[in-house]
């Protein structure tokens, strides 16, 4: 049955279920038919056949999962904190139609994603953002046809919903704006336990349920020392689920989202596309219609430049660059220089040619210009902007407080450990490994100028 056989109900809001799905998260995901037409689009089955962890299944095998399961899953917790807000709030924080906006932009989120997880978004102009590019899908004919028609609700504020455009939207929304991009958003509840599971990693672990059950809406006065008016909060009884998931994506990101064959796998793709662009055989528009495997096999046509072509084949073969230094923020000086590269991809890539071209001066014969990658982790956000409400506080606490002053810890903690973490790596092609990692100060340092 499909949702164009289902009669909508009056009350758009508590759609009934009309279908449903096993997931290994939640055992049972209801659908309503219109969240059933969103799901039938061609943009939303795209994400079908992009893995959500990127690489990340060449070390663990089971994790193939993408994001349109993943998607549906973000849905099912989005519709579940809006039932408790209501339940627990009533009617006088945000609408239906604000509810019926948020519970669409959860299931669309990530409909503007590229291929193999975040990577391809590095390389910075022209390549947009994938919220920017969601947006684009979301106010195209196929989506906005049924957000209009299905959801009733305005296509434009779905998009700026996802988008962080805050003008385009209505107070009840604007709230519910922290289920979507904050730290308590429904994207991280989802993706951290739902990582760990297909990794099959005891990291990862968040009560979400309980953190969902804290959820809740306060009034911060002119005195707070942020911008006044309603915002998302936790009671008390969510403060240890919080800090939970915030160790858990510490821990996901040490042990899987930065292990080093991801990374070189990644590096490798980001660089293959970077070459594609560089020789107009690839444009960013085409980039947003591909799917993992349809763009490794375009980056592998015989049409392709040798460069982007060469990193194609080796990423198909399994023929991934290895490690050969791996710098941390302890080396200060060249940490930060490398890490400014993160910054600049074409004048990484012109550190990466200049090493490449040095090591085949330095051992005597021709070296691929792709032979030497240069891996730069994107420096990651930590925030805990969290207030807390307390019923009955303990005696030297107040009823609304910000998370860090009750738990004693701030962003600054957080991004202290990943700062100490988070490792740069020289990358290189297997048979240049030993040379690379002997030799790797005469090859690099004389690129980045100056003392170390």
């Amino acid at each position: 049955m499909t949702y164009r056989e289902i009669e909508s109900p009056d009350d758009p809001v508590h759609w009934r279920p009309v279908s449903m799905v096993r997931d290994p998260l939640y055992d049972v995901v209801e659908l309503t038919a219109p969240d059933l037409a969103l799901m039938e689009t061609s943009a939303f089955i795209r994400l079908d056949g992009i893995q959500q962890l990127g690489f990340v299944s060449r070390v663990w095998p089971g994790a193939k999962h993408t994001r349109y399961e993943h998607s549906i899953g973000v849905l099912h917790l989005t519709r579940l904190a809006i039932h408790h807000l209501r339940a627990r709030l009533g009617e006088s924080r945000f609408t239906d139609q604000d509810a019926r906006t948020v519970i669409a932009a959860s299931l669309l989120h990530d409909i503007g994603h590229y291929p193999y997880s975040h990577a391809i978004e590095e390389l910075g102009a022209p390549i947009l953002s994938h919220e920017a590019v969601g947006r684009g899908i979301i106010e195209s004919d196929e989506v906005a046809t049924v957000l209009s028609t299905r959801w009733h609700v305005d296509p434009a504020a779905v998009a700026a919903m996802i988008h962080g455009d805050l003008e385009g939207l209505t107070p009840g929304q604007r709230i519910l704006r922290g289920l979507l991009s904050g730290t308590l958003d429904m994207d991280k509840l989802d993706y951290l336990p739902r990582d760990a599971h297909g990794c099959s990693v005891p990291y990862g672990g968040v009560d979400a349920r309980r953190l969902l059950n804290a959820l809740t809406i306060v009034d911060l006065p002119d005195a707070a020392g942020q911008q006044p008016g309603p915002r998302m909060a936790i009671d008390d009884k969510g403060v240890s689920s919080l800090h939970s998931l915030i160790n858990a994506r510490q821990e996901m990101f040490d042990n899987v989202y930065w292990h080093h064959t991801n990374r070189a796998c990644m590096v490798m793709l980001l660089r293959a596309v970077q070459e594609a662009l560089v020789d107009g055989l690839i444009t960013p528009h085409s980039l947003t219609g591909h799917d993992d495997a349809s763009l490794l096999a375009a980056m592998r046509a015989p049409a392709m430049a040798a460069n982007t072509r060469r990193l194609a084949e080796a990423l198909a073969a399994r023929t991934i660059h290895q490690r050969a230094v791996e710098v941390s923020a302890g080396a200060f000086e060249l940490y930060g220089r490398l890490g400014n590269l993160w910054f600049g991809p074409a004048a990484r890539r012109n550190v990466e040619l200049q090493l490449s071209a040095a090591l085949g001066d330095l051992i005597g014969e021709a070296v691929s210009p792709t032979a030497i990658l240069i891996d730069i982790p994107k420096p990651e956000r930590w925030k805990t902007d969290v207030w807390v409400s307390f019923t009955n506080p303990p005696v030297g606490l107040r009823p609304l407080m910000h998370w860090r002053d009750v738990v004693g810890l701030g962003d600054e903690n957080f991004k202290r450990y990943e700062e100490h973490r988070r490792l740069i790596r020289i990358v290189t092609e297997e048979r240049y490994r030993g040379i690379v990692a002997d030799r790797w100060e005469a090859l690099l340092y004389p690129l980045l100028g100056g003392a170390f």
